[in-house]
């Protein structure tokens, strides 16, 4: 029997949400923690530490911005006291801006993510948190040449409020530069922002890195 529990939460928008069902909010069960890389990388974390008695939640949210992350946090994050917190959110930010649907900048995506983690370490001083990149694929449908300068802006901010609140940092854009490599675009995300399983997978496997050197 588990001699422990622990908390592990992942947030972000529809990439993390990847198709989860809401009405469905037991931890650790396949509806509730959707078909993308958070029930990869939580199935890995429940089957290596048996234990420890995880208890994994997804709260990802299809066309999330890191404000309406900040709207929700109260009853989608704090509620359920995290041990473990996992945040990729931020390819929105971008994409609503260009298509006039956001008027967010990348300074106030910045301060936004950064204010949030900070009221996030004052609740919860002893949380561990892994904050993912903000990514896209060249080669997708909804993607072009522009995405690279000008998502870059919204990685460099995400890169220093981890840094700044002392969180794990996990490079899916490396990761997924690098799969191009093996295969082109589509294979890892048809669209360029939302993964195939392949892609999947590989952010689980980032993912993975960063929580066991998070918790060695």
């Amino acid at each position: 029997m588990p001699s422990d529990r622990r908390v592990l939460l992942f947030q972000g928008d529809s990439i993390t949400d990847a198709g989860r069902q809401r009405r469905e909010a037991a931890p650790n069960h396949p509806h509730s923690l959707g078909s993308g890389y958070a029930v990869l990388a939580a199935s890995a974390v429940l089957s290596e530490q048996p234990g420890v008695g995880w208890v994994c939640h997804n709260r990802g949210v299809g066309g999330d911005k890191v404000t309406d992350l900040a709207a929700r946090w109260d009853a989608d994050t704090l509620s359920l006291s995290p041990d473990v917190l996992s945040i990729l959110v931020g390819v929105n930010d971008y994409w609503y801006r260009r298509s006039g649907d956001h008027d967010g900048t990348p300074a106030q995506y910045e301060d936004t993510y950064r204010a949030l983690l900070n009221r996030t370490r004052t609740a919860l001083p002893d949380v561990t948190l892994l904050l993912g990149e903000p990514f896209f694929l060249t080669g997708g449908t909804a993607v072009d040449d522009r995405w690279r300068a000008e998502l870059r802006p919204y990685q460099a901010a995400a890169r220093r409020v981890a840094d700044d609140v002392g969180a794990a940092w996990i490079p899916y854009q490396s990761v997924f530069d690098e799969a191009l490599d093996e295969a082109p675009g589509p294979y890892w995300a048809d669209d360029g922002v939302h993964p195939t399983p392949a892609g999947h997978h590989r952010m689980a496997q980032a993912w993975l890195s960063a929580f066991r050197e998070q918790l060695d």
